[in-house]
Parts: structure tokens; C-alpha cells; sequence
């Protein structure tokens, strides 16, 4: 990289809905204010003559959903493309090997669409820990008043234990927020040290050990292979009577049939933003059950937090024309870890 690209050619690839949605003219306005953005209107496909002699010109591709994959076709229609700058988490769906192969730097909007999941996860955990919503369904189900602390006399927040699965970006997020209350945080991540662990604000233990003994146990684990229904019939059975699990990663990480079966015992609760399929059944019992709060997969960047996510790229976009280094740069070994 040069000391000064102040004239970086930027280029923008993407579905014109998501573009419209994620840069409105203002976002537009100030990505212009430090770079050169060839054309406001994005490609949709790489292969029109529009798209061509975009392609021919551009320095850094600034992507989001729904852009058409990026392959040694494209690099060859791009010999001057050096930078693509995602405005959203994974790029797995639009970014092929070889571009890191042939010395693209990726950037990621990964650790900024985080911080919404985070929000969610830790508003979840503070109303599962207050049992508001078990009351709050009582009372919509009563229409009369109900005495929590009599139903419940376990309820609140203080020195109660939370469960952190993985120690990824948005689990990071969760620990660091959730140090602001008076909770203890364990965390279980085989790529995690004790002394990271330390210094994020949690104890580190097994996986068993904070299944058996966290009052909400809250999953922000990859979806890999090797994670696949990590959260398993025997890690299900061994959560505590009366302990909320919470899924904001992905539903195949998760035994469904386990989890429902469990919850039908009527000593568990359940809030998920995911799951297996990602629409249910009219009929599931995740949708009946009274211990279950299902929601559509909004834990992740919607409205407002959008603007965050663009916000995210186009200072990736002004640091390289101030000849500085990428600052969240996606590295290929880590590839299949950042959603």
C-alpha cells in the first residue's frame, strides 16, 4: 500500500435493495469525502459492459449482500482491484480463495454487526434472569395480576451465573457487556486461554461444566462440521431445572428434537433467533410451548444498525486513502469463523 491513496477507486457490488438500505445518499456523500466512488448505483452482476469498465477502473470493491461471486474471472476483469471492503459478516456466499491467493486484502463489517447480537443476547439475559418473560405470558394468559416473586423465587440477576459458548466476536461482545452487572461469566472456547478469558471478564470452564451450572447458557459458537449439534441430547439433559438457553448463532448447532423434548418437560426455557429449519412448521412445538420465545432472526443488523455496518466500511475505504493499514482485515485461516 501506498503512504497516500487519496484518489482509491471504489466501486460498489451488491443487490440495489440491500444498496439502497445500507448506503443511503448521506453514507454515499461520505465515502466520497475521502475516496473517489466510480458510480452510486451498484453491480449486481459482473459481467454487463457497465460492470466491466467499472471493474476495470476499481482499486476496492465495497460489497454487501447479495453480491455475485467474486473469482479469478472477475480478478482478471479487475487488474487494478487490490481491497474489497464487506459491509456485512461472511463473506463465504461472494469471495472466492483466490483472491486472497492473488494478494486481495478483505475487510469485514464482522465486528460491527456484532454488536446488535450482543445487545440482544445480554437484554435477553437480564429479562430470562428476572423472569419476565414466563410472568409477562401469565399475566397476558391471567389477565390478572401475578405474583412473580411467589411463582418464581428464584428470579433476578444478582450473583446468578451466565454461560458464554465461544468466545467469537459477538461472544466477546457479550462478556464485555455483561461485566457491567453483578454476574459471574464463564465461558467455554477450546481456543481460548484461562488468562484471555481473564482478561475479557470470565472464568473459563468446560463445556459440561457450564451446561450443568449456568443459569442461562447463551451460544455464539461457529457453524462448522465439527460444531454440528454440538449442543447435543446429553449437554440438553444436563442444563439446570429452570435455566434459559439462548441461540443467536445458528440452528443446526443445536439437537432440536432434544431441545424441544426437554423444554416439554417444563423445567427449561428457551429464547431463539435460530433455528432448524430457519422457518418452523406452523405446528412446531417451539412455536406452542409456553417456555419458548422464538424470533425471526433479528439479533443482527436491522434499521437503525444497518447505517453501523456501512459506517464500519467506509472507514475502512478512508484509511487506505490515508495510507493507512485495513483495521479489520479477514485473514483466509479465518475464513469459516466470522459470520
Amino acid at each position: 500500500m501506498s503512504n497516500n491513496e487519496e484518489n482509491l477507486k471504489v466501486a460498489l457490488a451488491m443487490s440495489q435493495a440491500v444498496s439502497h438500505r445500507i448506503f443511503p445518499a448521506r453514507v454515499l456523500d461520505y465515502l466520497e469525502s475521502g475516496a473517489t466512488l466510480l458510480n452510486r448505483e451498484p453491480m449486481t452482476e459482473f459481467s454487463s459492459e457497465r460492470s466491466l469498465a467499472l471493474l476495470a477502473e476499481a482499486q476496492a470493491l465495497v460489497t454487501g449482500w447479495g453480491c455475485a461471486m467474486i473469482n479469478d474471472e472477475v480478478l482478471h476483469a479487475a487488474p487494478n482491484l487490490r481491497y474489497i471492503l464487506h459491509a456485512g459478516g461472511t463473506v463465504k456466499n461472494h469471495v472466492d480463495k483466490v483472491c486472497w491467493e492473488r494478494g486481495v486484502e478483505i475487510s469485514t463489517a464482522a465486528d460491527a454487526n456484532a454488536i446488535p447480537v450482543a445487545e440482544y443476547t445480554v437484554a435477553m439475559v437480564i429479562l430470562a434472569n428476572k423472569r419476565v418473560l414466563q410472568v409477562g405470558r401469565k399475566v397476558h394468559t391471567l389477565r390478572t395480576i401475578v405474583h412473580a416473586e411467589e411463582e418464581y423465587p428464584d428470579l433476578g440477576n444478582y450473583n446468578k451465573r451466565v454461560g458464554v459458548i465461544g468466545a467469537s466476536k459477538i461472544g466477546r461482545h457479550v462478556i464485555r457487556m455483561l461485566g457491567q452487572y453483578e454476574l459471574e461469566v464463564v465461558v467455554a472456547d477450546p481456543f481460548l486461554s484461562d488468562a484471555e478469558a481473564t482478561a475479557l471478564g470470565a472464568a473459563k470452564v468446560t463445556l459440561a461444566e457450564l451446561a450443568a451450572t449456568s443459569d442461562v447458557v447463551s451460544l455464539h459458537a461457529p457453524s462448522l462440521p465439527s460444531t454440528l449439534n454440538m449442543i447435543n441430547a446429553e449437554l440438553i439433559a444436563s442444563f439446570k431445572p429452570g435455566a434459559t438457553f439462548i441461540n443467536t448463532a445458528r440452528g443446526e448447532l443445536v439437537d432440536q428434537a432434544a431441545l424441544l423434548e426437554r423444554i416439554q418437560q417444563d423445567d427449561l426455557f428457551a429464547v431463539l433467533d435460530v433455528t432448524t429449519p430457519w422457518d418452523l412448521p406452523s405446528d412446531s412445538g417451539l412455536f406452542t410451548h409456553p417456555n419458548v420465545l422464538v424470533t425471526p432472526h433479528m439479533a443482527g443488523s436491522l434499521g437503525t444498525e444497518l447505517e453501523r455496518l456501512a459506517m464500519s466500511t467506509v472507514g475502512e475505504a478512508h484509511r487506505l486513502a490515508r495510507g493507512e493499514a485495513l483495521k479489520f482485515r479477514l485473514p483466509p485461516e479465518q475464513l469459516d469463523l466470522t459470520a
